[in-house]
């Protein structure tokens, strides 16, 4: 059985940007909710500051990730402007093309750092 992957991502917000990050992450959410239906969550989060984006997305497994990655991948150069990506953290088994199409959208919005967490230990209720 395939285990689930999370994908954190966080982002440095370019300075004055807010209003139209704002604008583009919400109509990518609604394209990721339209289009992804193996998705299992998709949340953007912001600090208090407004100067970080968070971006959590879990999936039920690798292929569901890369998929998003393909269908997706056509609005992150929208992004370059608006955002620094500074880390991608996976957690659990990306498979080779994961990573690779992860590791082409840290060099298109700023090089950031990839990292993969591997599983210990644990447990998924994906059918609830």
């Amino acid at each position: 059985m395939s285990e689930p992957i999370l994908s954190i991502d966080t982002s440095e917000i370019q300075e004055g940007k807010l209003e139209e990050l704002t604008t583009k992450i919400k109509a990518l959410v609604e394209f990721v909710e339209a289009n992804e239906p193996r998705a299992i969550s998709y949340h953007v989060y912001l600090d208090d500051a407004h100067r970080r984006m968070t971006i959590a997305q879990l999936h039920p497994d690798s292929a569901s990730l890369e998929h998003h990655m393909e269908v997706a991948a056509s609005a992150f150069p929208g992004f370059v402007d608006l955002v620094t990506l500074l880390s991608i953290d996976l957690y659990g088994a990306p498979s080779a093309k994961l990573l690779d199409q992860m590791r082409r959208k840290a060099d298109l919005l700023g090089g950031a750092r990839l990292a993969v967490h591997g599983s210990l230990a644990g447990f998924a209720r994906l059918d609830r």
